[in-house]
């Protein structure tokens, strides 16, 4: 392969006007985004002086969140995706005003900040499982890998700037001044979006089916497809047993003898790699064993977390997490294709749904196991351990599963592109 394939494929971008509306309208929101992520934070803290109140918030906001992409999956596949876009990114346009406001005033009100994350959580993942299905549909499927990779990089460019921006508007102006810009992201990207085409899926008869029927047909395909719910399996692994950031404070502090500033780092290192993985992730569409390179993409996630947690220093830490985070973003584009590639269009928002639900909670999971291991056998020995489960997991998954590891991204698509404007 030519040093001119590995880079980042913007095909999409300059072959789907469609889809660069939608680039461009999540760009502005990852980044924007990112201010509130911090400024919910601070602003909770600085209001009560709790830090259970601020994990409160975020449990809160995790369970609306939760039901909204169950919920969103459902309508995704039932209604017109753009109106549910663009009217889910409208009110938690409104959502983030009224934050701001709250936060402006005097004595800010506590029980507000709580109702506003109940339903940012809850709309935004309504629009969420909406936004990833409609995908398929603005660009070709050969292009469908090239699609996901830029939206992960404009994901990890986000996660690598939005916090320090987020500090600096939150030390200057305030946190009001960072609910407010993102207010104004979320509108700018409606305006984008206003001129998608009309992303009608699903099929007449299911227009009244029962909720809870239709999310269990969604369970049905998972079920009998060996491909998608051996990407779901595999990160599975993934998350709940290699997922270390809970332990990167301790890490920081005891392991390598830092202060606050080596645990910023160790926080950046995966993000940083994984930029640069979504960078060069032009290979990703082009290959022909895409369900192997995703498990090789998931090992390298679990090597690299082990072996961070046997460095012992800084530098060589920051090293190793750095390559785990090249095998997540990796990991992250080949799974999103394959999943877009093998789901009928009529089912892209529940299964989207799930994927995004198991996105949103393993890692709260795996977060959780980390502090539990690691009081047994202590900070590195639990990173370790998870390490090495997550390698033996993914080994097994790819033993076990055939389908997975003969999966493809060549063949023909499960879904018909109703546009490809």
């Amino acid at each position: 392969m030519r040093l001119g394939e590995m880079v980042i494929d913007v095909t999409p971008l300059r072959s789907a006007s469609a889809y660069r509306l939608v680039f461009a309208a999540q760009t502005l929101t990852v980044l924007t985004t990112a201010l509130t992520n911090v400024a919910i934070n601070l602003h909770v803290y600085q209001v009560t002086g709790s830090s259970v109140q601020v994990g409160l918030v975020s449990l809160v906001f995790g369970i609306a969140l939760l039901g909204g992409l169950l919920a969103g999956g459902v309508m995704a596949d039932r209604v017109d995706r753009r109106r549910l876009i663009l009217t889910t990114r409208s009110v938690v346009a409104v959502v983030l005003g009224g934050l701001a406001i709250n936060a402006a005033i005097p004595h800010p009100m506590l029980w507000f900040v709580y109702v506003a994350a109940i339903l940012a959580g809850a709309i935004n993942g309504l629009g969420g499982s909406a936004l990833m299905a409609a995908i398929p549909s603005l660009v070709k499927p050969e292009h469908l890998t090239a699609a996901g990779a830029l939206i992960t990089v404009t994901s990890q460019f986000g996660a690598m700037v939005g916090p320090t921006v987020a500090g600096v508007v939150a030390a200057g102006p305030g946190v009001a001044a960072c609910f407010a810009i993102d207010a104004l992201g979320y509108v700018a990207a409606v305006l984008l979006m206003r001129r998608l085409p009309e992303l009608r899926a699903g099929k007449p008869d299911e227009d009244h089916q029962h909720p809870f029927h239709a999310i269990a047909e969604g369970f049905r395909f998972l079920r009998h497809n060996a491909v998608v719910r051996g990407l779901l399996l595999i990160d599975l692994w993934a998350m709940l047993f290699a997922m270390p950031y809970a332990l990167f404070p301790q890490m920081g502090t005891e392991v390598f003898g830092g202060g606050p500033s080596a645990v910023g780092l160790l926080y950046t290192a995966p993000a940083v790699g994984a930029f640069v993985g979504a960078l060069v992730s032009g290979w990703a569409g082009r290959i022909r064993h895409s369900g192997r390179a995703l498990i090789g993409s998931v090992l390298l996630w679990g090597l690299g977390v082990t072996a961070f947690g046997l460095s012992g220093e800084l530098w060589l830490g920051l090293l190793f997490l750095a390559i785990a985070g090249i095998g997540d973003t990796t990991s992250e584009i080949l799974r999103r294709a394959l999943l877009q590639h093998h789901t009928p269009d009529h089912l892209q928002g529940r299964v989207s749904s799930l994927w995004l639900a198991q996105a949103t909670t393993g890692p709260a999971v795996g977060n959780a196991e980390a502090g539990l291991a690691a009081r047994l056998l202590g900070p590195a020995g639990g990173i370790v351990a998870g390490g090495i489960v997550c390698v033996l997991g993914v080994c097994l998954v790819a033993v076990t599963m055939p389908g997975l590891r003969r999966a493809s991204l060549q063949g023909e698509p499960c879904h018909s592109p109703t546009s490809t404007a």
